[in-house]
């Protein structure tokens, strides 16, 4: 049995177009778009018709870096699977990809199983992985080549943490040299940990045990240097380089030289950089800890050095490094010590309409909104143009977004699972009343319809982004 659902009356806009059209979709995809009141458009028929006047019709958001019940420091993210994919369709996001993390001492494949079994019918949107390498040897390389066929394209590797994710520079080099040759993307967590690890010490000597000393001791500087350290070892390998959570204007400098000398270098930002600052990490009665997240909340002057990368594309994409910890029973494991605290942020339920206030706000454009939140992640790890616009062919992956609704961000509203918001009490103008997952409503005027088990497991190509 064919089904068909006819979006009627709204704004389409996608990354290249903005135009007043209906949309025609099909068992799950989109079949056909028709400017609204045309012979064409008026004569299809659907079981379903949404009307989408006065709303915008936007492709469904892709958050390409979430962390779902990631362990660290003792503990796990808050939210699992369900509940974050859950969260995630709430704030207008259909996709996400995931990290799944190698054990040192472990093969990558053990890794990979590891998270498709935690995410295997539990996910209310669809979703795929990038792959943690934390141990780099030649097995694992070999496994690489494996993984890249199989569509897990993309590997992350950390310049910080030592101990737990870190690879030297002898290992990224190896890294990257594989990925240069089967077509991977590496995505580096650019800070030098060696380094942190040093002023950590030094800090906790001298007394300095707040969490507002974690923003300290992750100094800006070392998150540039590390971040130009990365740019010149993926040249010498002659593979791409994705930077992932870009902070700091020092860092933002770094991926715009690389770029104007004509490298495959991209660079990611995320909400809490765009939104938040240090004085978050300041407020008093450890409600900072909150907000520690790596790399860290910088200075508030920073701000304005990631809203012009997102407009001059030497940042593509913002994603939210979602890596939920609750403030009690969590956040306070490092109550005298900032280093205990786990490191991460709730957003992936904000993100989508934190950059829509930022269309309000004059720091981008409309299209510009979908460009950085649903296409250019989509190309950046082989998703598009399944995922990240609206189109022929395309999933149905649909918000149908009220830009004129008012909100007020809080705990009490919110559905990620975790007993904050990073953004409790901010106001913003945009907000979803309808979401479509391959045609599926999961949201529906405000109320949740989807199910465990909606969201499938979808393999990537290689990054569709290169110069």
């Amino acid at each position: 049995m064919s089904s068909r659902t006819v979006i009627r009356n709204g704004l389409v806009i996608t990354a290249s177009d903005e135009i007043h059209a209906d949309v025609l979709i099909e068992d799950g995809r989109v079949v056909a778009l028709a400017a609204t009141g045309t012979p064409a458009a008026e004569s299809w028929t659907a079981e379903q018709t949404i009307d989408a006047t006065g709303k915008y019709v936007i492709p469904g958001g892709v958050d390409a870096h979430t962390h779902m019940e990631l362990p660290f420091g003792g503990t796990f993210a808050s939210d699992t699977f369900e509940t974050g994919t859950r969260a995630a369709a709430w704030g207008g996001t259909t996709t996400i990809i995931d990290f799944a993390v190698q054990s040192v001492g472990h093969s990558l494949r053990e890794g990979l199983d590891a998270w498709n079994a935690k995410a295997d019918g539990k996910c209310a949107i669809d979703y795929a992985f990038h792959m943690i390498v934390s141990d780099v040897n030649q097995e694992t390389l070999k496994e690489m080549d494996l993984l890249v066929e199989e569509g897990v394209t993309s590997f992350k590797q950390f310049m910080a943490y030592p101990g737990v994710f870190y690879s030297d520079d002898g290992q990224i080099l190896r890294a990257m040299q594989r990925s240069a040759e089967n077509g991977g993307l590496i995505m580096m967590h650019a800070e030098n940990g060696i380094a942190i690890d040093v002023l950590v010490e030094q800090a906790l000597a001298r007394g300095e045990t707040d969490p507002r000393y974690h923003g300290e001791v992750r100094k800006a500087l070392l998150e540039a240097e590390a971040t130009h350290r990365a740019i010149k070892l993926a040249q010498v390998a002659g593979a791409p380089l994705y930077v992932v959570h870009v902070s700091a204007q020092e860092a933002v400098a770094e991926i715009a030289r690389a770029r104007d000398e004509g490298l495959n270098v991209f660079g990611e930002t995320c909400p809490q950089y765009l939104f938040l600052s240090t004085d978050n990490l300041a407020e008093p009665d450890f409600e900072g800890s909150k907000y520690v997240c790596s790399t860290p909340l910088r200075p508030k002057e920073h701000q304005a050095a990631l809203w012009r990368g997102l407009r001059t594309n030497d940042l593509q994409v913002v994603s939210t490094d979602h890596c939920p910890f609750c403030f009690v029973g969590q956040k306070e494991l490092g109550r005298g010590d900032f280093s205990k605290i786990p490191n991460g942020l709730p957003g992936v339920e904000n993100r989508m309409d934190l950059l829509h206030q930022a269309v309000v706000d004059g720091h981008i454009s409309r299209r510009r909104w979908i460009e950085i939140a649903c296409a250019t992640p989509a190309r950046m790890f082989g998703l598009y143009p399944k995922k990240g616009t609206i189109a022929p062919g395309a999933d149905a992956d649909i918000v149908i977004y009220d830009p004129h609704a008012e909100q007020i961000m809080s705990v009490e509203t919110h559905h990620m699972n975790v007993d904050y918001s990073a953004y409790e009490g901010k106001r913003v103008t945009g907000q979803v009343e309808t979401v479509l997952s391959r045609g599926e409503p999961v949201i529906t005027e405000r109320e949740f319809t989807g199910r465990a088990g909606h969201g499938v497991y979808t393999p990537r190509s290689t990054c569709q982004y290169l110069l």
